[in-house]
């Protein structure tokens, strides 16, 4: 159930940076200087931790997509499914511990 929800959850979140994405690259057709305002706003520890998370729904959304693939058109999937799971999300931790080490340090960096 939980993995359910935060497939969704992690969607809707990709979805919104890329929308918001779209809408900042159109800015370059109507002012390149305007677009370099809005990316010099993104310059801010708040938005460093933002995109730490969209590191980690496209992390869990990738991985639990593949799972969700496997138990759909493996016929052993649906009786693998929970270890999969544990398989997903162990995969996930490791990831994510690796991106957001590499994340922290150009925040580091940047910030301090």
């Amino acid at each position: 159930m939980w993995s359910w929800v935060l497939h969704r959850i992690s969607g809707a979140t990709i979805f919104f940076f890329l929308f918001v994405h779209v809408l900042d690259m159109a800015l370059l057709r109507v002012s390149p200087e305007a677009l370099n305002q809005v990316m010099e706003t993104y310059k801010t520890p708040v938005i460093g931790l933002m995109e730490m998370g969209l590191v980690a729904a496209v992390l869990y959304h990738a991985l639990n997509g593949i799972r969700i693939i496997l138990i759909d058109f493996w016929k052993d999937g649906p009786r693998y499914q929970r270890q999969m799971l544990w398989v997903v999300a162990g995969v996930f931790i490791a990831a994510l511990v690796g991106s957001l080490g590499v994340i922290g340090m150009h925040m580091v960096e940047r910030f301090l």
